[in-house]
């Protein structure tokens, strides 16, 4: 079924969405799949993909499950990929193509992979070698430690100035003993790229430690860039790094950094009633624009350009005093200068995902403000960016509320209570315009900040002129109250004087009418 006027069809699978014109059949999954003899995912290893266009629900088509490609269309259509022959070096070690994957295994016992023939050959013989703590290394560890970049984060840190000048180089032994040998109680909860830890150092500073859950090459890679912005990066809204631990024992890097008392934004917007920690409006209003500040330093302001690429209310991090705390940066990507964009592999959380991204894989800064838009909706709904068991979406649930009914009837009451109307108006049309399926119509995180600042003075400011107003008038007010309460002691006493002569006169003709015969 194609649909001519509707160019932008799109279809979820996953945490991608696909760029589509046209649908297999008017019908959901679940209604097609009743309809064994008419429905049109054949193949084995395939799988029904919902399509929607910008005006609701079109249809479905079918697509090869991942690690598998071809026509689902038609019986055994879908193949096995071979990740192995595809993409040459995706292991470091030997690749085994499994079906619909693959997993990778160390080079055998005597061999070294190299990283220009793409294989493992066997080890050149060297000599035990000295670390910097006198202690011997031998050549396992040297390329244990070599594959997992610590020369690089060593040679980074080293030779960046303001790198080395905030970014220490933390013992194993240290963070150990900071986090009692990474015991599950320390556990704070698992992060993008990995489990994350509280410590608290020999200086009594407390701090979270991030520690890789498997040492994949691409997840060690991960660290590295983390390590490469974040020592680069200075803003009082990004959460800081205080260094790193590159010891041969450590599979991967560990990554320590300032500790964040109050949890994320998403665990304070969707926490259960009974929570009795809330955000105010204002608190909200102050939040967002903090974090778009931080997002446009990103951008623009840091000493080398870089996009989040994973942009959430579970990536904003609220301190002691509820300023907000940008962090989790795994996946940021740094920009080549005079370069708008970099083509990458999809990364980010369904339900924040740029859809043009997603179709494209280039990502830009307009990736960012998609997903920033997604954000602003949860603070107007307080509602999850998926939800139920159909996994509706956020940004479809707003899109469609604004259609039908007024932006006032779909926020949440405590929204409704707190902002103006005209608050609730700007950012919900600010939000809208983050969303726009068009990079091109979206605004810069620029932009956004200064709407959202803005939008923050101006209610700042009006608390100001009643507070004035209420200065100005309390002198008037005082001077009113002394009047009246003086007025009122006048006319009390004078009252008491009529009353107390009126006394006086009846005991006296009282006791004079005493003296009369009867």
């Amino acid at each position: 079924m194609y649909r001519s006027g509707e160019p932008y069809l799109y279809a979820s699978f996953g945490e991608a969405v696909i760029s589509l014109h046209w649908a297999a059949a008017n019908l959901t999954c679940q209604e097609a799949q009743k309809n064994h003899s008419l429905y049109a995912c054949v193949s084995a290893n395939s799988t029904c993909l919902r399509v929607d266009s910008t005006y609701g629900y079109v249809g479905y088509r079918c697509k090869c499950i991942d690690g598998f490609h071809g026509n689902p269309y038609v019986v055994n259509g879908c193949v096995d990929i071979d990740e192995c022959k595809k993409t040459p070096g995706i292991c470091k070690g030997i690749c085994h193509n499994d079906i619909g994957s693959y997993h990778c295994t160390m080079c055998p016992d005597k061999t070294e992979y190299d990283v220009t023939a793409m294989q493992c050959v066997s080890r050149k013989k060297q000599n035990l070698l000295i670390d910097g703590k006198g202690t011997f290394k031998d050549n396992y560890e040297e390329i244990t430690f070599e594959k997992n970049q610590g020369l690089l984060l060593e040679q980074l840190i080293s030779s960046d100035e303001n790198a080395s000048d905030k970014t220490k180089i933390f013992s194993l032994e240290e963070l150990e003993k900071a986090t009692n040998n990474f015991h599950p109680t320390r556990i704070l909860g698992h992060g993008g790229h990995g489990m994350v830890y509280k410590g608290i150092l020999s200086d009594q500073r407390v701090v979270a430690i991030k520690k890789s859950k498997i040492s994949k090459q691409d997840e060690i890679d991960n660290f590295i860039n983390e390590v490469a912005i974040l020592s680069q990066i200075n803003h009082r809204n990004i959460v800081r790094l205080f260094g790193c631990c590159l010891e041969i024992e450590t599979e991967v890097p560990l990554l320590v950094y300032d500790f964040i008392p109050n949890g994320s934004l998403f665990g304070i917007l969707h926490a259960n009633a009974s929570s009795s920690f809330r955000l105010s409006w204002d608190d909200c209003l102050r939040i967002a624009t903090e974090a778009a500040g931080a997002l446009c330093y990103l951008h623009s302001a840091a000493s080398v350009s870089v996009f989040h690429r994973d942009v959430k209310s579970a990536s904003i991090l609220l301190d002691a005093n509820c300023t907000a705390k940008v962090l989790d940066f795994g996946a940021l990507r740094l920009v080549p200068i005079n370069e708008t964009h970099v083509v990458t592999n999809v990364q980010g959380t369904f339900g924040y995902l740029d859809p043009e991204y997603c179709h494209t894989e280039q990502l830009n800064e307009k990736s960012d403000v998609y997903s920033f838009g997604v954000v602003l909706i949860e603070l107007l709904l307080r509602k999850e960016p998926i939800f139920t068991s159909e996994t509706a979406k956020l940004v479809e649930l707003f899109s469609l509320g604004k259609k039908v009914k007024l932006i006032r009837d779909i926020v949440a009451d405590q929204v409704l209570e707190e902002a103006t109307e005209e608050e609730i108006n700007t950012v919900a049309s600010l939000a809208e315009d983050c969303l726009s399926l068009r990079r091109d119509e979206r605004p810069t995180m620029k932009q956004v900040e200064l709407a959202l600042q803005f939008l923050l003075n101006k209610r700042l400011n009006s608390y100001r002129t009643v507070q004035a107003n209420k200065e100005e008038m309390d002198p008037f007010i005082m001077t009113k109250v002394q009047h009246s309460t003086e007025k009122s002691n006048i006319e009390f006493l004078s009252n008491k004087a009529t009353i107390s002569s009126y006394q006086t006169g009846l005991e006296h003709e009282f006791m004079s009418s005493a003296t009369i015969p009867r």
